[in-house]
């Protein structure tokens, strides 16, 4: 007698669905231009119906800022909030561990549904072996710079990653005013890149608002995270207007 094929539970049958979706979304085409909203700054109170309207506002992708209090001065959430957004959202999350040797948990984020993880280069004592192992867990790879560190610092791993993240103010706290050098490394960035022939996402992160949005655009970002010009009030309008911006570019 054949055995009947066993289906899988709603629940079950929802994870893995979310999970093809945010698969789909990271195989998108590079260099595409996304908005990447941060929640860090978001109101915890209301942080399923934050990460609801960015997803019925036209968002794909979710930006999460971890932070260990040791690298960075501040303390943010972890792998609980993470996993508890992750069953309930199809939104590619862009995980930014701002946390000394990143290797230790990278196991646990993978685990715990960040789509892409990103590190700090100055936070890794073997990065060549950090990104190595995000890339054999399946993750879109990303690598970080600080303010104060030059581009000189990620030249050589700009083969082995999928995404370079500028910071544009100093990790650790949200509302911050971006830092106006921080375009001229972008446009640095962005001609290394294009003299290799590299074809890489740049993001940009910190102090992104309305009024220098199309600054970092033309600097040659394509991934823009901002969080309180997009989390604060009025999210559906915020999300129209970064969207269209980019959509412009």
């Amino acid at each position: 007698m054949r055995s009947k094929l066993k289906m899988p539970s709603d629940d079950l049958a929802g994870a893995l669905f979310k999970r093809a979706c945010r698969y789909l979304n990271s195989r998108r085409s590079r260099r595409m231009n996304i908005l990447s909203p941060s929640i860090l700054t978001a109101d915890f109170w209301r942080l399923g119906e934050v990460v609801t309207k960015i997803k019925e506002n036209g968002g794909s992708m979710l930006h999460f800022d971890v932070m260990d209090g040791m690298f960075v001065p501040s303390l943010s959430f972890g792998l609980p909030v993470l996993s508890s957004i992750a069953k309930e959202t199809d939104l590619f999350l862009d995980v930014h561990l701002m946390i000394e040797e990143p290797i230790r948990y990278l196991n646990a984020f993978a685990d715990a549904g960040a789509d892409g993880i990103t590190v700090h280069v100055e936070a890794c004592q073997d990065m060549p072996q950090t990104l190595e192992k995000i890339r054999a867990l399946g993750k879109k790879v990303g690598i970080t710079l600080n303010p104060d560190t030059p581009i000189s610092a990620v030249e050589p791993y700009l083969e082995m990653v999928d995404m370079i993240l500028v910071m544009s103010v100093n990790p650790g706290f949200g509302g911050q005013k971006l830092i106006p050098s921080c375009l001229d490394k972008i446009r640095e960035l962005k001609g290394i890149l294009d003299s290799r022939g590299l074809q890489k996402d740049i993001e940009i992160d910190g102090g992104i608002n309305r009024d220098n949005i199309y600054e970092v655009l033309d600097a040659g970002a394509n991934v823009i995270v901002a969080g309180s010009a997009v989390v604060g009030a009025q999210i559906e309008d915020n999300m129209r207007y970064f969207l269209n911006a980019i959509d412009k570019k």
